[in-house]
């Protein structure tokens, strides 16, 4: 452009594209420059505080690991251990190191759930802790007991003569007076021949529910049966039944205090995780149809 006029040089150069986006990229790190420092490398680092808290908190946990304060110099240690762990533990969360990995997304959901128990912590009053137990009434109903004797039948040993033997053992238990005697009677089994104020429950657990469904219907003070078991046949006297009952507050105040708390816990984090959730736009993908899961 030798020889050209600088006025009209300069409308050419004002015409050229080239030249425009020089311009604008001189703009805008000008621009980024003085509204974001860090952009050009210049600006101030972010900070790392290690307060005195901090400190303490170190030179504690190693006074109870080694049963002795640190010395000046395992302090220092323990304080550039710390803010290498920080630097570090910065530097994973911006490469979003912690995104997509299962132990740390469980690690701190945990977290979570147990910043938000602290925060529900707290003691019922009389009033919430009365209203709790009648809603729960039926949770806290002790189970009818009863008391009775058994004796075994083996069909194994008795095969077709265990009816007539079963009988003829009725017949005799029923003229005895005296329980104890019944222990030489009938074939062993690793179960007791008496037992003493027990819960459906556990005649269920031993005997099986069939077993316990039956024993409902014998009379009170009489041998009777056979009744039918996993084991085999049983002559039963059942000696006591005491109906099931309803505790007063007083009687279980320490179990109902601890499950209106664990009811409460549950009730705020679900609570909670609502509210959090509905700051979010859920979205689901469907899945092809070969990789859907096969219906009920």
């Amino acid at each position: 452009m030798a020889g050209m006029p600088a006025g009209n040089l300069a409308r050419r150069l004002a015409r050229e594209p080239l030249v425009h986006f020089a311009l604008l990229g001189a703009v805008l790190f000008i621009a980024y420059e003085q509204l974001d420092p860090a952009w050009s490398g210049g600006a101030a680092a972010e900070e790392i505080v290690v307060t005195a808290g901090r400190v303490r908190s170190l030179a504690g946990t190693f006074a109870r690991t080694w049963q002795r304060p640190p010395t000046p110099a395992e302090l220092d240690g323990l304080v550039e251990d710390y803010i290498r762990e920080e630097v570090l533990y910065r530097e994973a969360l911006a490469l979003g190191l912690d995104r997509d990995d299962t132990v740390v997304r469980r690690r701190l959901r945990q977290k979570l759930e147990f910043l938000s128990e602290d925060m529900a912590a707290a003691e019922p009053t009389a009033e919430e802790l009365a209203a709790f137990f009648a809603e729960n009434a039926t949770a806290y109903q002790r189970e009818a007991e009863l008391t009775f004797a058994q004796v075994f039948l083996d069909p194994s040993k008795r095969g077709d003569r265990l009816e007539a033997d079963a009988a003829r053992l009725l017949e005799t238990l029923r003229n005895r007076t005296n329980a104890s005697e019944t222990a030489v009677i009938g074939d062993s089994l690793m179960l007791e021949g008496r037992y003493e104020q027990v819960t459906a429950t556990d005649v269920a657990r031993l005997f099986g529910a069939a077993f316990e469904i039956a024993l409902r219907d014998q009379p009170l003070g009489q041998w009777s049966g056979p009744l039918r078991s996993g084991y085999g046949a049983h002559l039963v006297l059942v000696e006591t039944r005491t109906p099931g009952q309803t505790p007063g507050l007083a009687e279980v105040r320490d179990m109902v205090a601890r499950d209106w708390s664990e009811a409460r816990r549950q009730r705020m984090l679900d609570e909670h995780y609502q509210s959090l959730r509905e700051r979010f736009r859920i979205r689901i993908e469907a899945l092809p149809p070969a990789e859907a899961a096969p219906g009920p």
